[in-house]
């Protein structure tokens, strides 16, 4: 059946099918990569969430922190605790008086942005493509059908009948291109809606953290 339709369908009409096909089959790629690696970074902040939680000490959150490399949270917190230890080492040595003046909490708020915005980041990545799958597809859908339309009654003004039956396997062909567009533009603009939803979750994990973490710095680190 599937033969049939392409059968016969011309070289525009089939670059564009194939053009759809590879944007599916990267698109799905994508997806199943970013739900893995969307699933261990929720795991693994959950998990590190409670270490932080259950342990008094920051150097041993911070050794056991570099278990959890999937965790967004636990890079937050890296970069947090390696700021706050080098303003208290500074502030130890008397030589960064004038910069806890200037506010070393501060210093500390932005490392902690920093880490989360660089997160974010990362948990985008390739995010675009599906966006950019799900606009664009069925509108290079469209233009294959067009195509393959206007080839269709191009071979009528050759063609020694004149019926619908002429015209009807071209048009047929050509509309495979609409429906390939379909089907590779519905799970991308899915799955782009379901994972930007799951960053911005993570994302708003990592600012709850931040603020509980630059409390616990200026109540006993930073007074």
């Amino acid at each position: 059946m599937i033969e049939h339709l392409f059968h016969g369908t011309g070289p525009v009409v089939m670059a564009v099918l194939w053009t759809l096909v590879a944007c599916s089959a990267a698109s799905w790629g994508i997806i199943f990569f970013k739900l893995g690696q969307l699933r261990r970074a929720r795991r693994q902040s959950e998990r590190f969430e409670e270490v932080f939680w259950e342990s008094k000490s920051l150097n041993q959150i911070h050794a056991q922190s570099l278990e959890y490399k999937q965790s967004p949270v636990a890079q937050v917190f890296r970069a947090g605790y390696q700021e706050l230890m080098r303003l208290t080492r500074a502030r130890r040595q008397g030589e960064g008086e004038g910069e806890m003046e200037l506010g070393g909490a501060a210093n500390v708020e932005r490392a902690l942005r920093r880490a989360a915005n660089l997160e974010v980041t990362r948990l985008e990545g390739a995010l675009t493509f599906l966006a950019t799958t799900a606009s664009t597809a069925p509108f290079i859908g469209l233009f294959g059908t067009v195509w393959g339309i206007m080839d269709a009654f191009r071979g009528l003004s050759t063609a020694q009948s004149s019926s619908i039956q002429a015209v009807a396997p071209g048009i047929s062909e050509a509309l495979v291109a609409t429906a390939v567009g379909l089907a590779a533009a519905i799970p991308a603009v899915v799955a782009y809606n379901h994972l930007s939803h799951e960053v911005r979750v993570l994302h708003t994990d990592m600012e709850n953290f931040s603020a509980e973490f630059l409390n616990i710095a200026e109540r006993h680190f930073l007074k």
